[in-house]
C-alpha cells in the first residue's frame, strides 16, 4: 500500500475539475443475519478516482460487502450491522441516514441487466425525471452524454424509442450503467457486472470500467481474477466473511503478503 497517498492525492488533482469522488473507508464492519455471521471486523480504504475489486471464493462474502455499500442488505429480514462505512465524512450506517439520497450516491449494477420494459430513451431519462428534471431539451443532453459516457451512444442513437429489450444482454448492461450515472452518483458499485456477458461484451464493459474511474470511485465484485488483473488499481481478498488481504492489484497478484491469498492466486482452493 506504498502508493496509497500518492494515489489519492493524484486522483483529487485530476477530478477537480469535474467533481470530487468520495473516499470510501469500512471500519470494524460486522454484519450477520438470522442465519449467522456474513462479515466480521472488516477494515478496508477505497481511494477515489481507482477501481478496487473485491475477490474471494464463492460464500465469502464479498457481495454482502458491496450491498453494504448502499444498504442494499437493510432489504433482507434480520439484517444487523455494526462498525461504519463513511463516504468522506459521513456515516451511511447512521440511523438517521436517509436511503434513498443514498442509493443516489451510490449506484450499483447488477450480474443480469435490468432494463425498464421502457424505450432506451426513457430508461436513461427516467431517474432524472424523478428527481424533478421535465425540459425535453436538458433530458436529451442528459441520455446523450450518458450513452456515450456508457460507449453505447453511436450503436443506439438512431434507435432511442425503441425498446431497451431490444438490445443485446452487452448492450443492456451497458444501458444499465448509463441509466445508474444518470442520476450523477459518487460511487459505483459493480457486482459481477460481466459474468453473463460474452468475451466481445466482456472486453467493452472492462474498457468502460477503465473509462468510468475517472469521474467516480469504483468498486468491483468479480469471481474472475483475470478480469481483476486487468481491471483494478486495488484489490480485496476476502475470505469466511473476513477481509485476508488489501494492496496495489500488481502487489496482490505478484507478490501476497498471505498465504492464504496466494494459495487463492494459484488455485490451490476456492
Amino acid at each position: 500500500m506504498r502508493d496509497f497517498d500518492a494515489l489519492i492525492h493524484a486522483s483529487s488533482v485530476s477530478s477537480r475539475h469535474q467533481r470530487q469522488s468520495p473516499l470510501v473507508r469500512i471500519e470494524g464492519l460486522h454484519l450477520e443475519y438470522p442465519r449467522g455471521v456474513a462479515l466480521r471486523d472488516i477494515h478496508l480504504t477505497m481511494p477515489p478516482g481507482a477501481v478496487t475489486a473485491i475477490i474471494g471464493p464463492s460464500g465469502c462474502g464479498k457481495s454482502t460487502l458491496l450491498r453494504s455499500i448502499n444498504r442494499m442488505n437493510d432489504t433482507i429480514e434480520g439484517c444487523r450491522y455494526r462498525g461504519s462505512i463513511f463516504l468522506n465524512d459521513d456515516d451511511i450506517l447512521e440511523p438517521m441516514t436517509n436511503v434513498t439520497s443514498l442509493r443516489r450516491r451510490v449506484g450499483m449494477v447488477f450480474q443480469r441487466p435490468n432494463p425498464f420494459p421502457k424505450s432506451i430513451y426513457d430508461n436513461i431519462a427516467y431517474g432524472p425525471r424523478i428527481g424533478g428534471l421535465r425540459r425535453r431539451r436538458a433530458l436529451d443532453e442528459v441520455v446523450e452524454r450518458c450513452l456515450r459516457a456508457a460507449a453505447l451512444w453511436d450503436e443506439v442513437k438512431d434507435r432511442l424509442e425503441e425498446s431497451a429489450l431490444s438490445l443485446s444482454l452487452g448492450q443492456q448492461q451497458r444501458l444499465i450503467i448509463a441509466r445508474t450515472i444518470a442520476v450523477e452518483p459518487e460511487v459505483l458499485l459493480l457486482d459481477e457486472p460481466a459474468s453473463s456477458l460474452d468475451p466481445i461484451s466482456t472486453l467493452r464493459i472492462e474498457e468502460l470500467i477503465y473509462e468510468l474511474k475517472q469521474d467516480y470511485t469504483v468498486i468491483i465484485v468479480t469471481h474472475n481474477m483475470q478480469q481483476a488483473a486487468r481491471v483494478a488499481d486495488w484489490t480485496a481478498f476476502m475470505n469466511e466473511g473476513r477481509l485476508i488481504e488489501f494492496g496495489s492489484t500488481d502487489d496482490i497478484f505478484t507478490n501476497p503478503n498471505q498465504q492464504a491469498t496466494e494459495d487463492y492466486i494459484t488455485g490451490r482452493y476456492g
